[in-house]
């Protein structure tokens, strides 16, 4: 595969740019215990985005790994799963907002502290959505990549540490050309008295041909289900 795109995201790390059906995005936790929040829509109409219900339910998970995919509310794959070598990614707990970093990290604001000031998911993925014209109703459930939030019998959730270690990797390729929005702050549930949003290096990949067997659609039937529609939807596009 050839490295078409390469950046180091650091600090709260925000980052959108719209990838291309067939590409992959490699994400590499640089020193361990990051958190990769990620909103995903479809580039060419963008009330189509991520949907987590349909996500879980459909192919029977609580939490996100290889060779799993990423659903649309409309029925497609806007990506893939590919590589995971942490085995375990949150989809429930959205993210920070200022008032929760606030309260749990003080105050330290950008007029003090220039851009070592503290940021939130929330105006992070604020930001990066007001570039493409998109905003606050734009706003669904994230992913948190490398981050494991468990729960019990009671139905309560709790953050575990360590899940991902330095040199950990997700790649996901795109079914759909794809608009990816994301950011490094800091999982909402993480323990860690300080704040401190760990680095993580970005890559875009060109990659092989797809094929009927990937695992990815076969790991559960609704997946082979929604690749044929996205395949009818590139069918019938107008060129």
């Amino acid at each position: 595969m050839k490295t078409i795109l390469e950046r180091t995201l650091t600090g709260a790390g925000m980052w959108s740019g719209v990838i291309s059906r067939g590409k992959r995005l490699h994400l590499t936790d640089l020193e361990g215990g990051a958190n990769v929040g990620m909103l995903l829509y479809n580039a060419q109409e963008r009330q189509e985005r991520y949907n987590m219900p349909d996500t879980l339910k459909g192919q029977h998970i609580f939490y996100l790994r290889t060779p799993y995919c990423l659903h649309s509310d409309m029925g497609r794959l806007l990506a893939s799963i590919t590589r995971d070598d942490c085995g375990w990614h949150d989809t429930v707990c959205g993210h920070s907002d200022a008032a929760r970093v606030l309260a749990k990290y003080g105050e330290h604001n950008y007029q003090e502290a220039r851009n070592e000031w503290y940021r939130n998911g929330r105006d992070c993925f604020l930001i990066e959505l007001a570039k493409w014209g998109l905003g606050k109703k734009d706003l669904v459930p994230n992913l948190n990549w490398f981050s494991k939030v468990m729960a019990d019998e009671a139905g309560r959730l709790s953050y575990v540490p360590g899940n991902s270690k330095a040199g950990d990797v997700v790649e996901l390729r795109f079914e759909l050309d794809t608009l990816v929005v994301l950011n490094l702050c800091q999982h909402p549930f993480d323990p860690a008295p300080g704040y401190h949003p760990r680095p993580v290096k970005l890559e875009v990949l060109s990659g092989p041909e797809l094929l009927l067997d990937d695992p990815s659609f076969t790991v559960r039937p609704e997946n082979l289900r929604a690749w044929e529609n996205n395949e009818t939807y590139h069918a019938l596009r107008l060129p």
